[in-house]
């Protein structure tokens, strides 16, 4: 007789509150239908982008009490109260860059003998990560974008994405939408940017080589994408090459400036490392030909490759004002001012559809995974087990014992 596998969907209880979850109740319903030697107990959550009722509906089993379930999955950072001793944790833990608000989080999970496995660590064979919410980060970001330059303008209005039930009614939204001539440049080619993408194409909104874009006007919205091999180019010999940037980034020189000049709004979705030059400096923001309008950081490096980018917003009030000349914060629309939207959680803004993608990508390749044990896949991303840090992150030694520390990344 096969062991019975009990798996817990853990209310999110960071703060501010995160409505996502793992497995929405029908691909609960697929797992147990799929693995008879599997059960699924979901914890009730109030904030849930999914609601308790659905899950009952669905035939899967409520419980607050979780301790009978050996794996437990949620998705932001787990409140150190609420860290069940010996358990299989599965979350974004923020954790392996050293964050500092995160380092008492991991010294109990250690204390607790709990095995962490890190969403953001699980890898497919070459290294690309499986598991992610950019793309709805990209789909909300271009989104928020374009809803403010038309406020700024008063050129259009678009309705707030986290008051449409889910992506498709944001498309059905887009209908009949007719946008001003206006000039978008996009940054980076990974999942952020194929958001911004998308929704390019549902506003039906022309693509333009970047070489032309730079030199003609439109009579219609237009926009162009940057990727880091024509955004970065090496000191020396001007070539691109992906392995060489990431590991070498300060010998590349950042070749978006003449874009402030013939661009309304920047979409950025670009990789960033502190060592990476930024896109432009607060000295070009005090140029006379300095034409951007609306910055919409989607990446989100606070004084990374947005200078202007000083703080973060939240999706109740997503926006705020830079002054260009004095680098302070403003009401959103000034004259004087740069209008930036910088928000770290974009997908709580369509939660059911990210959920359900993420939910997806997870049963795709990582469920068997899991169940299967230790396969090189989870080995990899398993951070801590049996209360010490695996051989993969005992770089982070010093950090578990209470020193060393950088910055947060953004889900």
């Amino acid at each position: 007789m096969t062991n019975t596998i009990h798996i817990g969907l853990i209310r999110e209880e960071k703060i501010p509150l995160d409505n996502r979850v793992a497995f929405t109740p029908l691909q609960c319903q697929w797992i147990l239908t799929h693995y008879p030697n599997v059960q699924i107990t979901v914890q009730p959550s109030p904030h849930r982008c999914y609601k308790d009722e659905e899950y009952r509906a669905a035939g899967i089993n409520m419980a607050e009490d979780l301790s009978h379930c050996s794996i437990l999955l949620g998705i932001k950072e787990v409140p150190v109260n609420s860290l069940l001793p010996g358990k299989t944790y599965l979350f974004f833990s923020h954790t392996k860059k050293k964050q500092p608000q995160n380092q008492a989080m991991l010294q109990n999970i250690l204390k607790k003998n709990i095995r962490l496995i890190d969403y953001e660590c699980l890898v497919h064979e070459d290294g690309q990560r499986i598991l992610g919410f950019g793309f709805f980060a990209g789909v909300v970001g271009a989104h928020n974008g374009l809803l403010e330059y038309g406020r700024r303008t008063g050129l259009f209005n678009f309705k707030r994405v986290h008051e449409c039930h889910d992506f498709q009614e944001l498309i059905t939204h887009y209908f009949g939408v007719k946008l001003p001539p206006l000039k978008i440049v996009a940054t980076g080619s990974g999942r952020v940017t194929a958001g911004i993408l998308e929704v390019m194409g549902l506003l039906a909104i022309k693509y333009i080589p970047p070489e032309e874009f730079m030199i003609n006007s439109y009579a219609y919205p237009v926009y162009t994408q940057l990727k880091a091999g024509e955004l970065y180019l090496r000191k020396t010999d001007k070539t691109y090459s992906r392995e060489d940037f990431h590991a070498n980034p300060g010998k590349y020189d950042c070749k978006f400036l003449p874009y402030v000049t013939c661009s309304d709004v920047l979409m950025n979705g670009i990789y960033w490392d502190k060592s990476i030059e930024p896109l432009f400096t607060w000295d070009d923001l005090t140029k006379d030909n300095f034409r951007i309008q609306v910055i919409a950081d989607i990446t989100d490096d606070q004084n990374g490759s947005i200078p202007c980018n000083i703080e973060d917003a939240t999706i109740e009030e997503p926006v705020y004002g830079v002054n260009r000349y004095n680098r302070q914060k403003t009401a959103p629309y000034e004259a004087d001012s740069v209008t930036m939207m910088c928000v770290s959680n974009l997908p709580n803004e369509l939660p059911r559809d990210a959920s359900q993608f993420f939910g997806d990508q997870l049963m795709k390749y990582v469920f068997d995974e899991l169940m299967k044990g230790d396969t090189t896949m989870i080995e990899k991303a398993t951070i801590t087990r049996d209360g010490v840090l695996t051989e993969r992150y005992s770089y982070m030694e010093d950090y578990a014992k209470g020193k060393g520390s950088t910055v947060e990344a953004t889900h």
